[in-house]
């Protein structure tokens, strides 16, 4: 009776044991699960394109403006484009030379108002800081803004929402060329061939040191690789497209 007795008992305390482990393997599941669709909810910015040939030099315009009429003279003489991010301050300071530049036929993004860490902006003062480039540039230019660039490359889920509302695109870079930190021509120019590839979003900054003697040649290697130097909304799709966990856009088939 006693043997009888301690074996249900032990068999209860199994019984018991077993339930609680099926518990707290649901119940991580459930926890795997709720990180894999946390993950699947995350927004990115384009970061490049999936595309054959195509490539983008883009330029961050937020200080200073003495070498921005060089670039452009730089992209006419070769037949290239490019894409011009500016910020607000600097369209109030160079209205002119926004002009110039939509005049140029480059693409003119949006890059904030105040160049601030849009990622600790709530999402009203967000659509200000975007509003006002917008609107800026419309006014000078007549031009809409089809693209935004975060400052810093700072972003999360709350300002891309906000972005495609405005209905613009975040844009990132695959190329970073770090020409702010005064590299050579030919340090940019290294890290540039390194780095790019078909549909590759490269990034320059029109005021940093040295762009003026490396742009002429990146422009002439990409040229001899056989890239097509484009502006942004001759690359990036528009519509029909989804964009990867890395940040590259696909045309949807």
């Amino acid at each position: 009776m006693f043997y009888s007795i301690k074996r249900k008992s032990i068999i209860a305390v199994l019984v018991v044991v077993a339930l609680v482990a099926i518990c707290a393997t649901g119940m991580a599941n459930e926890q795997v699960s709720a990180v894999f669709n946390n993950q699947s909810l995350r927004k990115v910015p384009v970061y490049g394109v999936d595309t054959d040939e195509k490539i983008v030099a883009t330029f961050d315009a937020a200080w200073g403006a003495d070498k921005t009429q060089g670039i452009l003279d730089i992209l006419d003489k070769h037949g290239v484009d490019g894409t011009f991010f500016l910020v607000g301050f600097w369209i109030d300071k160079y209205p002119e030379m926004v002009k110039k530049i939509a005049e140029s036929g480059c693409d003119i993004g949006n890059h904030s108002n105040n160049h601030l860490n849009m990622s600790t902006l709530n999402k009203d003062k967000i659509a200000e800081e975007l509003d006002y480039v917008t609107d800026k540039v419309k006014e000078l230019t007549g031009a809409q803004t089809k693209f935004f660039r975060p400052p810093f490359g700072d972003y999360n889920n709350t300002l891309l929402e906000v972005v495609e509302q405005k209905n613009m695109i975040g844009v990132q870079w695959t190329v970073d060329s770090l020409d702010w930190k005064g590299l050579s021509a030919t340090e940019i120019l290294s890290r540039v061939n390194k780095g790019v590839k078909s549909g590759s979003i490269i990034l320059f900054h029109n005021n940093s040191d040295n762009i003026l003697d490396a742009l002429p040649l990146v422009i002439a290697n990409l040229k001899n690789q056989g890239y097509k130097m484009v502006k942004l909304s001759d690359l990036v799709y528009q519509e029909g497209y989804s964009i990867d966990n890395s940040g590259i856009q696909h045309k949807n088939a």
